[in-house]
């Protein structure tokens, strides 16, 4: 994704506001009709604090922070593209109704609309929580973008924007956790303790996932990957990975023919042995510089969303191993 620091990830250059935010602020005006009679499940079991994710990643989060003292709801469906969310007027029910809403400000444009249209005080940023990559970090060569540095979510710019694939780094997945027991602590207060251990034991097997990057990765021949959709700064950044985005941040990017020749002309020069595409998308682009570099196209889920069953923990050690191949790794 195209890039300069950008607190919420400026959607006017990376995730375009599409007619879905504006579609989502006007059905704010129809929550009263529609959250009481048709809840689709999200109405929280009894003695249970009522938790909407915006997507797969903070899902995860939310149930293992929370056990079974909360009822999760998400947002984006399996097998859907989180970035495209399109809220109905059950959604925007959900929203209402929770009583605490974890999103990713700047992700999904349509989510951050209604949040600040009528849950802003129930809601949880969890990019706040850490610090911000910009989308050109680690030589991710997005044609349009500018040269990165960390941010917060403070010293906005009007062009690029910040990387939100926090989650590929698990130790800031561990800060998010951390960081989401306290916000469901303060909603409620008499389970508080139980979250906070919570997500000590996710910081714990977090790390341990960690510790398996970094040895994995520590010896390999190349340190170059080659991806579809410039989404693993984080993961690039934390085990010394370079990345060579064909895309920029948002999948939908469409690479020009200059961009495909120069991805080609790196993958080759680093000898490159495949090209990684993401399973919510197309994999043609990758498929087609594979084979015009004698490499093979192989997946590297970027884990916005658990297309076929797994949880976050089976993805990411899928990836590792995905990464120890491609890079010869011993």
């Amino acid at each position: 994704m195209s890039s300069s620091n950008t607190p919420g990830f400026r959607t006017s250059k990376i995730f375009r506001p599409r007619l879905a935010a504006v579609a989502a602020t006007a059905l704010l005006g129809v929550t009263a009709l529609t959250a009481c009679g048709d809840d689709g499940g999200a109405a929280a079991a009894p003695g249970t604090v009522g938790v909407v994710a915006a997507f797969y990643p903070l899902q995860f989060v939310a149930e293992q922070v929370g056990g079974d003292a909360v009822t999760v709801t998400s947002l984006a469906k399996p097998g859907a593209e989180p970035h495209d969310l399109e809220l109905n007027p059950q959604q925007v029910g959900q929203l209402t109704d929770a009583t605490v809403v974890l999103y990713l400000k700047g992700f999904q444009p349509a989510v951050d609309e209604a949040v600040s249209q009528n849950n802003a005080d129930r809601a949880f940023d969890a990019g706040t929580s850490v610090t911000l990559l910009s989308g050109t970090a680690s030589h991710s060569h997005d044609e349009s973008s500018h040269e990165g540095e960390e941010s917060s979510h403070e010293g906005e710019e009007e062009e690029g924007g910040t990387d939100p694939h926090i989650w590929l780094d698990p130790t800031r997945l561990a800060t998010v956790a951390d960081a989401v027991a306290a916000k469901l602590g303060a909603a409620d207060p008499d389970h508080a303790a139980d979250y906070t251990a919570r997500a000590a034991a996710l910081r714990t097997s977090l790390t341990t996932l960690d510790a398996e990057y970094t040895a994995g990765l520590q010896t390999c021949a190349r340190r170059e990957i080659v991806t579809s959709h410039t989404a693993f700064a984080y993961l690039a950044e934390r085990y010394k990975l370079e990345q060579i985005g064909i895309s920029g941040l948002s999948p939908e990017d469409e690479p020009s023919p200059q961009r495909l020749a120069e991805v080609a002309t790196e993958a080759k020069e680093h000898g490159a042995t495949t090209i990684f595409f993401e399973t919510l998308v197309s994999p043609k682009i990758a498929e087609t510089i594979a084979q015009e570099v004698g490499a093979k196209a192989a997946v590297l889920d970027p884990i916005e969303g658990i297309a076929d069953g797994g949880d976050y923990f089976s993805v990411m050690r899928t990836n590792l191993a995905a990464l120890k191949t491609a890079l010869s790794c011993s």
